[in-house]
């Protein structure tokens, strides 16, 4: 496992090296796309932007990106896909009782979701975008939690091989999860989010 760890991060730095511009350019666009294109590493992309641009940069970038990316993927769904599947996929009991319970899933536990590393974008918007969620409930999800997922895959990402050997650091992503579980429902009971 620490070869496998060690190769990644060897390929990551000499993109970023190697590439000059070009290599964080192309990881900030497929940063984006990884709300939409399930089998793209989001973890490399991000580990990319914050060795190229910094920590606060690659923050900042990182995090407008893939939330961009997940409001994209969310009304391209909305508006092209969800009345097909209302009127052809919906009506099987399966999956309107699945759809209901999305429906109804609180603000704490969607951002929780979200805010949890190896949660795969694609499903949570491709399936929040066919529910009867609201916008809003959606919107402040993605804002809460992928504070906790860019910063758990750029910090952690950059130094992975420590973070495995460190358990202060997994305390860290523990307390953050739990940080995020907090503020969700700290803006369910502000916002009236059900």
């Amino acid at each position: 496992m620490k070869e496998v760890l060690t190769s990644l991060y060897n390929i990551i730095m000499d993109i970023v090296t190697n590439s000059a511009f070009y290599g964080p350019l192309l990881a900030c666009l497929l940063i984006f796309l990884e709300s939409m294109i399930p089998i793209l590493p989001l973890f490399v992309f991000i580990t990319i932007i914050f060795i190229a641009y910094g920590y606060i940069i690659g923050f900042i970038l990182s995090y407008l990106l893939t939330i961009l990316g997940c409001f994209f993927m969310f009304f391209i769904c909305r508006h092209y896909l969800k009345n097909i599947f209302n009127k052809k996929i919906r009506k099987n009991p399966k999956f309107d009782k699945l759809m209901t319970k999305i429906d109804k899933i609180s603000l704490s536990n969607l951002s929780l979701i979200i805010a949890v590393p190896f949660t795969p974008a694609f499903a949570v918007n491709i399936a929040s975008s066919l529910s009867e969620m609201q916008f809003k409930k959606f919107f402040f999800a993605i804002l809460i939690g992928k504070i906790f997922l860019v910063f758990f895959w750029g910090f952690i990402g950059t130094s992975l091989i420590e973070s495995l050997k460190n358990p202060k650091i997994l305390i860290i992503i523990g307390i953050m999860l739990i940080i995020a579980y907090i503020l969700s429902k700290y803006a369910t009971k502000k916002l009236d989010i059900e």
